[in-house]
């Protein structure tokens, strides 16, 4: 970054003539029409689920798009509608697009942008904690169906990341908490113990973490599987709450119960279990399923995860780590499930 009165710390993605930074700290929205001007786009499109007030100047002719966070907008459809709006405002190939938004918009604005006239430009500015640590770093977009989350999508990374600070100065505390449960599983994915650390130190950390594995891996192939830690239940317990949890409290869940799962199946010891829960109640995360939450419809919901190629898939502690774990026995992940705590509408007690 330029010379500024507030620290910002850069993370680069390291993919080739594909790499890209990620921004981050208070003000960085600003260096947008840098960014742009970088690219040589003549005009950009700006999706945004934000006051207008929060979007910088790109520098260039622009067009803003309304949006709305929330999984009931991250759809095929709303990739359409984003689609014909960038052809009646005459968007080119060599122009760019802006997400501004949390999670839910970075995917599908994401998504929009590789499919329109087969990849266009991209630049993020994630304004949700989720979004800054998660779906604005690593090229993942993707849209859900009715039958499971994120089923259709597209590996499409971006020009660039602005993961701004100040956005989160906005947020509610229950979206805070939504970001935490992503940074909190990143203690068991190689991050360390990120919890005596300032938010921007958190987020860069999480950040730095992420930008490693997909420089290794940025389709899937293998070691990426590991960012998906507590993600297998916790995408279930979404759809079958209809989104009742938001995603990083069930990330926060699944991540107590990986523990359990690897727990039972002997590959780490009490210790390392225990610290699954001590973690994720340190952040204030949920830990316990919700009441009703039937196990039977979790399990069914798992087989469905995109991981899933042989039986029931989880990404699991171990003695090396980290690993995908396949065809588990659906007795063992039931009879786990069963040992969960359960609760009613709040069980962070």
């Amino acid at each position: 970054m330029t010379a500024s009165a507030h620290p910002h710390t850069r993370v680069m993605v390291e993919l080739g003539d594909r790499s890209y930074p990620v921004d981050i700290g208070p003000g960085v929205r600003h260096a947008l029409s840098g960014v742009v001007a970088g690219l040589g786009a003549q005009r950009v499109a700006m999706v945004s689920a934000r006051p207008d007030g929060w979007l910088p100047d790109p520098g260039v002719p622009s067009m803003v798009l309304r949006a709305r966070d929330g999984e009931a907008d991250k759809s095929l459809a709303t990739v359409e509608e984003l689609c014909r709006e960038f052809v009646r405002f005459g968007l080119t190939r060599s122009d760019a697009v802006v997400s501004c938004g949390g999670g839910t918009t970075t995917d599908v604005v994401g998504l929009a942008a590789a499919l329109y006239h087969r990849g266009v430009p991209v630049v993020h500015l994630p304004t949700s904690l989720l979004a800054q640590v998660d779906a604005s770093v690593g090229g993942k977009t993707a849209v859900n169906l009715p039958e499971g989350k994120n089923l259709v999508g597209a590996f499409w990374q971006p020009s660039a990341v602005l993961c701004d600070t100040d956005y989160l100065e906005t947020l509610p505390a229950a979206e805070m908490l939504n970001g935490y449960g992503e940074i909190a599983r990143c203690h068991f994915i190689g991050a360390g113990d990120l919890r005596g650390l300032a938010l921007a130190e958190q987020i860069a950390a999480s950040v730095a973490l992420k930008a490693s594995v997909v420089s290794a891996d940025e389709r899937d192939s293998g070691l990426r599987h590991v960012l998906n830690y507590g993600h297998t239940l916790g995408h279930a317990l979404e759809i079958v709450t209809d989104f009742r949890l938001r995603h990083g409290e069930g990330v926060a869940i699944g991540t107590v119960f990986a523990g359990r799962l690897a727990l039972a199946l002997g590959r780490i010891d009490e210790a390392r279990a225990a610290e699954h829960l001590e973690v994720v109640r340190g952040y204030g995360l949920p830990f316990a399923l919700p009441a009703d939450a039937d196990p039977g419809r979790l399990i069914e919901v798992m087989r469905l995860d995109k991981k899933a190629t042989d039986g029931l898939t989880f990404v699991l502690d171990g003695p090396g780590g980290p690993e995908l774990v396949s065809g588990l026995a659906e007795e063992t992940v039931a009879t786990t499930l069963a040992g969960m705590d359960r609760a009613g509408s709040d069980n962070r007690r």
